[in-house]
């Protein structure tokens, strides 16, 4: 072989994986429409404040959105995280203040509740093979009951030490902005967006590098194959299933954290948002395509497009609904466009068949 040949080979780019393409559009698309808003409506989306919000109002969503996408790369679906969320913050409300609960015992509170969630339906999917979308609506019918049983009236949290901790923030003085009297006022952030961040860090190190993270997405891309390579399909649907009500115990930790009240419709509609930000980050329904990192831009590019659709004037709670079901169905046409079209020559854009009237060559 020549020297010109072995160059040639060595620089020749290997075309992207499904993953990193629908990453690239993700991030693409959120980095388009921020700046896009900085240059229409200026304003607040010109501090770094506007940024730090985005992560402060939604380091919940982010949590169970990185333990929905867990599921759904396995080729399941958990539509009970909003439910679970929500009977985690009330449980903590009334057993910090009611039963002298204090920060430590009330987190392990929430990640049991999480905990017991996930056992139940991992082992109602994985074992007694019950389809995913009835067994996790069951457990959203049940956590929302729960939540009023444990308290119809809204709480608001007492626990001294626990609102030491909701009101504690991380200010960033370099990043802050003027006000109008000459004082400066720096960013901040809560402490709950650390640990949604640690967290996103560590199930990216767990989907990326473990043998553990191989196996949920050989299991959404085949389960029959992974079956045949020798992996024990039921026991790592399970531990998906576990994880995601792990993290929605630790989501509704967290939410109480920035909102530091709990009432029956927390989280309400919390695992529709949680599937939007899995979809538009480029998680895949059927499974075996997606990861945290898209879906952590999925959930900035739906707060973005949240606070578009407020700064245009449209503050109708209806108008947010409206914009996010758009998004979900535009990308879930942009990833079928996307993917049908990919070849062994690389991507190529173009109408799928299926959407030109084209009929199959099949």
């Amino acid at each position: 072989m020549s020297k010109k040949e072995m160059t040639s080979i060595k620089t020749r780019k290997e075309p992207m994986t499904d993953s990193k393409l629908l990453l690239t559009i993700t991030i693409s698309i959120f980095v388009g429409m921020y700046v896009l808003a900085m240059l229409i409506w200026g304003g607040g989306f010109l501090r770094p404040q506007q940024l730090f919000d985005m992560f402060n109002n939604n380091a919940s969503l982010l949590l169970i959105s990185c333990g929905l996408t867990i599921v759904m790369i396995t080729g399941g679906i958990d539509i009970s995280v909003g439910g679970i969320t929500g009977l985690v913050v009330m449980s903590c409300v009334v057993f910090l203040d009611d039963h002298g609960g204090n920060v430590f015992t009330a987190l392990l509170l929430a990640l049991g509740i999480g905990l017991c969630f996930g056992v139940v339906h991992g082992y109602l999917v994985s074992y007694l093979d019950i389809q995913p979308f009835i067994v996790t609506l069951a457990g959203m019918f049940f956590s929302q009951g729960m939540t009023t049983i444990v308290s119809v009236k809204p709480r608001n949290v007492q626990n001294e030490g626990f609102l030491a901790l909701k009101n504690a923030r991380i200010q960033i003085p370099w990043l802050g902005h003027t006000a109008k009297n000459g004082n400066l006022i720096p960013a901040k952030i809560e402490y709950g967006v650390i640990i949604a961040l640690v967290m996103v860090l560590i199930i990216f190190a767990m989907l990326k590098w473990s043998r553990l993270g191989r196996h949920f997405y050989a299991i959404g891309g085949n389960s029959n194959s992974a079956l045949m390579l020798g992996i024990n399909v039921k026991r790592t649907k399970f531990l998906a299933y576990l994880i995601s009500g792990l993290l929605a115990g630790l989501g509704g930790f967290v939410f109480l954290m920035h909102t530091g009240a709990g009432n029956a419709t927390n989280a309400a509609g919390a695992e529709m948002n949680a599937i939007a930000s899995a979809i538009i980050g480029g998680t895949l329904l059927s499974g075996g395509v997606g990861g945290v990192v898209g879906t952590f831009f999925g959930v900035l590019t739906l707060s973005t497009i949240k606070a578009i659709v407020v700064a245009s004037g449209l503050t109708d709670p209806w108008w947010q609904s409206i914009t996010t079901g758009a998004m979900i169905c535009f990308f879930i046409l942009l990833q079928s466009i996307v993917l049908s079209n990919r070849g062994k020559e690389g991507f190529k854009w173009a109408v799928p068949k299926w959407l030109s009237g084209k009929k199959s060559d099949a």
